[in-house]
């Protein structure tokens, strides 16, 4: 098996893999491929398609990738705190910023009021940005299910901030 020559006909196929599943380049999920062939090399027997076993092994470090980087993403999940400092008006008075301040604050507590699948997708969703697709796949559950959380919980926040809402209109 010569290293080189597998490294330039997958190259191409292996960073479209990553790109793919990641939805990012990177090359050090690509090392890690390559290093993965390299060192499993002995184990690929002529039998199947090569093409097929480097995909997977992409297809593979991949999905490890973002596995960690989901728990990376829990682990290190948005206080409080971080939410309202973060939030800034060009036009701050000290009153303005109290009222700000309070307005966050009941929203914040709203969304951990809610029950924890709900609570979870609205984070991911509305705060962290992740489209439903995405949410779907990190949560590994349908589509639909997604959509459905995702209505349950605004509905269940406008209730709760009903009188903020109130407020925002008059």
């Amino acid at each position: 098996m010569n290293f080189k020559e597998i490294i330039k006909k997958n190259q191409n196929n292996i960073k479209g893999i990553i790109k793919l599943i990641t939805k990012e380049s990177n090359e050090d999920l690509e090392q890690e491929v390559y290093i993965k062939i390299w060192k499993n090399s002995e184990k690929y027997k002529e039998q199947g398609n090569l093409k097929s076993w480097i995909n997977t092994i992409a297809k593979n470090v991949s999905k490890d990738y973002l596995k960690s980087s989901y728990k990376k993403n829990l682990e290190n999940s948005v206080t409080d705190e971080t939410i309202i400092n973060t939030i800034k008006d060009k036009k701050e008075t000290p009153e303005l910023k109290l009222i700000k301040n309070e307005r966050q604050t009941q929203i914040i507590n709203a969304i951990n009021s809610l029950r924890p699948k709900f609570k979870e997708v609205i984070m991911l969703c509305e705060i962290e940005g992740y489209s439903y697709e995405d949410c779907a796949r990190k949560l590994k559950c349908p589509l639909g299910t997604v959509k459905s959380r995702i209505y349950n919980a605004k509905k269940g926040l406008a209730e709760k901030l009903e009188q903020l809402i109130k407020e925002r209109i008059n």
